[in-house]
């Protein structure tokens, strides 16, 4: 797999990972546990989403 595939890859895993953990969220009935997976939830979404933009050259790094 080339990098940009194996990048492509790692991506699609977290926002999977993200939207199970959204998933267990909503199954729990323990407030604590709710509020923990909703933010793990969320840093790995917003992760993704920044890993996405730096690899497309939305964001330029500072040098």
């Amino acid at each position: 797999m080339s990098a940009g595939g194996e990048a492509r890859a790692r991506l699609q895993q977290m926002r999977d990972k993200a939207q199970e953990l959204k998933a267990a969220s909503e199954r729990t009935s323990d407030p604590d546990e709710r509020k923990r997976l909703q933010e793990k939830a969320r840093r790995l979404q917003s992760q993704s989403e920044e890993e996405s933009m730096e690899r497309g050259g939305d964001i330029y790094p500072s040098a």
